[in-house]
């Protein structure tokens, strides 16, 4: 079971298209890599990478 991390201040800004995009703040609190190809992911995950396989 996934731990439940509070969305606080500086943890995410609006897009211009209006879609919640989460900071390398977040994705550290939360601790792990989700494999989406978050634009600021700090865990170094390619998308690129995935597709050659």
């Amino acid at each position: 079971m996934k731990k439940y991390v509070p969305i606080e201040d500086g943890d995410y800004y609006l897009t211009p298209e209006g879609y919640r995009c989460f900071t390398e703040q977040y994705h550290l609190k939360r601790g792990y890599c989700c494999e989406s190809g978050c634009r600021h992911c700090p865990y170094g995950f390619n998308t690129n990478k995935l597709k050659q396989k």
